[in-house]
This record gives structure tokens, sequence and C-alpha cells, in this order.
């Protein structure tokens, strides 16, 4: 039932875009979200971009997908439908795997100047709406 209504929810809004460098998943993929410095940069749409570090059979990144699916699709005040969601498989990049092998999943948020920001770690037990509001609270902490 509750899938259901995710994916209805998820026709009336624009679906998230999201670049996966390994793995499919059933999302819209952009690949070209993050290859513009320059023009992405000026629109304040494409300004908030996040990155999640995962890796295939782990099952709390499994889990935080399908919530940051989810909570993609939510509407409200603190939407994040304009949000560029980047999924990288750790075991591709040997410098990730060093830095992340026991962190997983890691997700962080890229600043303006290109670097990224490590974001506090979701608990699994997270519901999706409280995991939309912590991610919208990251990312206006900046608009500040």
């Amino acid at each position: 039932m509750a899938m259901a209504i995710t994916a209805a929810a998820a026709v009336a809004r624009p679906t998230p875009r999201v670049l996966h460098t390994t793995q499919k998943v059933r999302w819209v993929f952009t690949p070209l979200a993050f290859s513009s410095s320059s023009s992405s940069s000026s629109s304040p749409s494409a300004a908030r971009k996040l990155v999640l570090y995962s890796k295939p059979g782990c099952c709390l990144c499994d889990g935080l997908k399908e919530k940051l699916h989810a909570a993609f699709s939510l509407s409200g005040p603190d939407s994040l439908h304009d949000v560029d969601l980047q999924i990288r498989d750790i075991t591709s990049n040997p410098e990730w795997e060093r830095a992340y092998q026991y962190e997983i999943p890691v997700l962080a948020k890229v600043l303006s100047d290109g670097t990224e920001e490590t974001l506090p770690r979701l608990s699994p037990r997270l519901g999706v709406e409280l995991i939309q509001k912590k991610i919208a609270a990251a990312f206006k902490h900046d608009e500040l």
C-alpha cells in the first residue's frame, strides 16, 4: 500500500535527478549532472548536489537508497526535488574504498567549490520525512 502511494506521489512531481556510477536503479539518470562546472553553478537549482557512497550487497546502503528515493519524491517546504544525487560504488575506486569501506553508507553534499562535506550519519531507523528534513537542513545551513 505504501509503495502505491509513493509511486502515485512521484508521478505528480518532478522525478529526482540521479547519476549512478555502476549499479542500475529505478531512478531517472542524468549523466551530465556533474559535467558542467560553470553553467551548473550559475543556476540555483543545480547548486544542490548530494553524493551517496555505497557498495553492492550493503543492506544499510540499499535501505538508505530506498528512503532517499522516497524522500526525494515528497513535497513541502523541505522538498529535495532540485537536488542532484550521485551514487558512487566505492568498489570502483580504490581511494573511495580506503576512505569509506568501514563507514558506508556515507552521504556528502557537494559545496560550491566542488569539495565535499560529509553529512552526519543517518540512522537506519529514521523515517522518510525526517531524512528529508535533515538533508534539507544541511543545504539550508549553507544558504544563511
